[in-house]
């Protein structure tokens, strides 16, 4: 199947820094990857570089087959990338809803993502609508800055660090909502430092250290000892 997404040979800076180098990185339609590695691999440079908030050269980052590593982040959610970002940067001077439909007006086309969908999806969601999106716990959230994501209708939504701070149970919960979120149409983009839960979801994994993939296949593919290798910093208990 040719790639949805992908990035050939990706570098990219912070001012005189290089974060990443020649990365190559590739999602199909109705897939799920996960990113792994340490802090500062550079997982969150890669989805940053690919949502359009680092620019880089046109070519390094192909949607559908055109080059869009040089258009700005408006243009790339309107092409179909939504980013839930680390940290989940929700507006606190506005609702849950509020929120929620800041997300809408980057939409490129009606889609199955509406409020009454992510609403559907996290229920918690509408009995706190009202309320001021930065007034409910981590979890909830989380949930926001997903649904905020969703409500761009997302061919690829980009999911940075959503475990961070959070407890198992809820991420549980947030997790569960991958399935409906892939049969809804979107690829999916997982960043994380958990490296159980993401080879529990992911088609395919790919390792970073110090800016380079170091690693990748699927989980069943995936030797225990090679990850260990291929996560700078990791314990083999992070493994269990």
């Amino acid at each position: 199947m040719p790639n949805l997404l992908e990035t050939r040979g990706l570098t990219a800076f912070y001012g005189d820094f290089q974060a990443i180098f020649g990365v190559d990185m590739q999602l199909q339609a109705g897939e799920t990857i996960a990113v792994i590695g340490a802090n500062g691999a550079g997982k969150s440079t890669l989805m940053r570089s690919i949502a359009g908030v680092i620019a880089n050269r046109s070519d390094m980052i192909l949607y559908r087959g055109e080059p869009i590593g040089s258009i700005d982040a408006a243009d790339v959610v309107r092409r179909g990338i939504a980013l839930v970002p680390e940290g989940r940067r929700l507006f606190p001077s506005l609702t849950v809803e509020e929120n929620l439909q800041i997300g809408s007006y980057g939409k490129r086309d009606a889609g199955y993502w509406s409020l009454n969908t992510v609403y559907e999806l996290f229920p918690v969601l509408r009995e706190r609508r009202r309320n001021p999106a930065t007034a409910l716990s981590g979890g909830q959230q989380q949930m926001v800055a997903i649904g905020r994501a969703l409500m761009s209708n997302p061919e690829v939504l980009l999911c940075d660090e959503l475990s961070l701070g959070l407890a198992p149970v809820v991420i549980k919960d947030i997790y569960g909502a991958f399935a409906k979120i892939r049969i809804a149409g979107a690829a999916i983009v997982i960043v994380e430092q958990d490296i159980a839960q993401a080879l529990k979801v992911a088609d395919r994994v790919y390792c970073m250290m110090e800016g380079k993939i170091t690693l990748t296949g699927g989980p069943a593919e995936l030797d225990r000892a090679d990850i260990h290798a291929a996560y700078f910093g990791a314990s083999t208990d992070e493994l269990a």
